[in-house]
C-alpha cells in the first residue's frame, strides 16, 4: 500500500483527481471503476473542473459502477447511479455506450449480477477502482463478514451503513436495506486501487483496514494484499494510525524521486 496523507478534504480531492489524470494520460480507454457517497464528491467536483476548464477527456473511458440500492433504478433521484451521473458522468465527454450501471430494479437480480461480471470481464477488467471506506470498514457494499473472494451479488446492508446512509434521504423515507455490490473478488481483480477517507469518524476503521489483520470483519483489510493500492487520506482521517509519520517519510523520500 502506497499512504498519502494530506492536509485536508479539499486537497484530498486534488491529490485524487491528480492519480485519475495521471493514469487517463497513460491509457485514453481507462477502464474506470466509480464509488458514491460523500467522500468522493470533491474528487468529482475537480475532474469536472478539469475537463472543463483544462479540455481533459474522458471520450474513450469506460466506466463500472460499485453500487447500488436494490429496487431503485439509476433514474430514482435517491440512487447511486443518479448521484454519479448528476455529480460526474453527465458533465464529462463519455458516451452513454461506455457508462455501465448496476440496475437495482432489475427483474432478475441475480442474473443481473452475473451479467455484470461479465461484463467487466469482456471491457478486459477494471484498470483504475475508486473506493470510499464505509464506519464498518466495507468496501462498496461488502458488510462485516463478507468473503473475500465473493462476486457481483444482493447484500444484506449492516446497520450502521443503513444509518449512515440516511441522512441522503428526504424525512420520511428509510434507506434501504440491501444493495447490489461488486464483490471483494471482484475488486481485487481491478489493476490498481484508490482509496479515499476523510474526517475523524474514519480514523479508527482506517488504521484497522491499514494496520490491522486481514479479516473479512473488515474487508478493507484485504486490501493489503493487492499489489497496487494507493490510499489517500486526510489528516483527520489518518490521526489513528501508528506509523502516520514514517507513511509521510516515505511519500517524501517518493516525491523527491519524482515516482
Amino acid at each position: 500500500m502506497r499512504i498519502v496523507i494530506v492536509r485536508d478534504y479539499e486537497e484530498l480531492s486534488r491529490e485524487a483527481a491528480r492519480k485519475v489524470k495521471t493514469r487517463l494520460a497513460a491509457r485514453p480507454d481507462l477502464k474506470l471503476g466509480l464509488c458514491a457517497g460523500s467522500t468522493p464528491e470533491g474528487l468529482y467536483k475537480e475532474l469536472v473542473r478539469l475537463h472543463r476548464d483544462e479540455g481533459l477527456s474522458f471520450k474513450r473511458v469506460q466506466t463500472f459502477n460499485l453500487v447500488e440500492y436494490l429496487g431503485m433504478g439509476p433514474g430514482d433521484p435517491n440512487s447511486l447511479g443518479f448521484f454519479i451521473s448528476e455529480n460526474l458522468l453527465r458533465r464529462l465527454d463519455i458516451p452513454e455506450t461506455n457508462r455501465h450501471v448496476l440496475d437495482g430494479r432489475a427483474e432478475n437480480p441475480e442474473k443481473h449480477c452475473r451479467w455484470y461480471e461479465d461484463l467487466i470481464i469482456k471491457a478486459g477488467g477494471i484498470d483504475l477502482q475508486l473506493l470510499g471506506i464505509g464506519r464498518v470498514g466495507h468496501i462498496g457494499f461488502n458488510e462485516p463478514g463478507s468473503s473475500l473472494a465473493s462476486r457481483t451479488r444482493i447484500k444484506k446492508l449492516d446497520e450502521q451503513t443503513i444509518q449512515d446512509n440516511s441522512r441522503f434521504f428526504p424525512p420520511g423515507r428509510t434507506a434501504p436495506e440491501r444493495g447490489i455490490t461488486l464483490g471483494v473478488g471482484t475488486i481485487l481483480e481491478s489493476e490498481e486501487i484508490l482509496l479515499l477517507a476523510s474526517s475523524a469518524n474514519k480514523a479508527e476503521i482506517v488504521s484497522k483496514a491499514i494496520e490491522g489483520p486481514v479479516t473479512n470483519q473488515v474487508t478493507a483489510s484485504i486490501l493489503q494484499l493487492h499489489p497496487k493500492v494507493t490510499v489517500i487520506l486526510d489528516e483527520a482521517a489518518a490521526s489513528c494510525l501508528e506509523r502516520k509519520e514514517y507513511y509521510k517519510y516515505a511519500e517524501e523520500q517518493r516525491r523527491r524521486k519524482g515516482e
